[in-house]
């Protein structure tokens, strides 16, 4: 796949070594020289610098025609006009976008934007979902740079299907946030049921995220 990633920081970082190494082809852009200077020197990957809404510099770094355009800055503003410009301009096939206010959800959805990510709407879902106040001060404590939140689409043979949440012991390094159940959204609770084609969103640490999806794709036994 050609995936561009923008901006950010930790979080660019993160995607990075995630996809790095696994045949895909990666494109970085960042608007901090400073930031475009730390991801090459620890991924030895060159970083584009450069305002990463801008057409010049999206043309520069030929992001057309990309399977997935992320956008990780900080200013809600600048992911939302990247993601348009990488869509109607450039033809990216999907774009993803992080914004730090909850409200700018649905309206960039309904603007166009394939995904938007709120780790602060994801961390409200969490906490909803939690059952004690051990498990929900874990949450808080948790910076938003520190969370990553996964999809992950149920399939019949999977173990964890048509079992309640109670009957799960799903690792205490993540929690679900909400179920997508089309064409509704479910916030779970113990007695939530997950069915196969459900789209389960969950969040945690990026160190413990490999632990909950190795656990979410476990196979029934025959």
């Amino acid at each position: 796949m050609k995936i561009v990633i923008c901006g950010g920081n930790h979080a660019a970082d993160f995607i990075i070594k995630t996809f790095k190494g696994h045949q895909h082809q990666l494109i970085v852009i960042n608007s901090s020289r400073e930031a475009a200077r730390y991801l090459t020197k620890v991924n030895q990957i060159p970083v584009f610098h450069g305002d990463y809404w801008r057409k010049y510099v999206l043309e520069d770094a030929h992001v057309e025609g990309a399977d997935i355009f992320v956008a990780l800055g900080y200013k809600d503003c600048d992911n939302f006009v990247a993601c348009l410009s990488a869509k109607k301009l450039f033809g990216v096939k999907k774009c993803i976008c992080i914004v730090n206010n909850p409200k700018n959800v649905d309206i960039f959805r309904e603007l166009g934007v394939d995904s938007v990510i709120s780790s602060t709407q994801m961390l409200a879902y969490s906490i909803l979902s939690e059952a004690s106040l051990e498990n929900l001060i874990k949450a808080v404590s948790l910076e938003d740079d520190k969370i990553v939140m996964t999809e992950i689409i149920i399939k019949e043979n999977y173990e964890i299907a048509h079992k309640k949440i109670m009957d799960i012991s799903f690792p205490k390094t993540g929690n679900i946030s909400c179920i997508y159940r089309q064409p509704n959204v479910i916030i779970p609770n113990g007695s939530t049921l997950i069915l196969p084609k459900d789209k389960l969103a969950f969040v945690s640490t990026p160190q413990n995220q490999k632990e909950i999806i190795n656990f979410i794709q476990r196979v029934r036994k025959n």
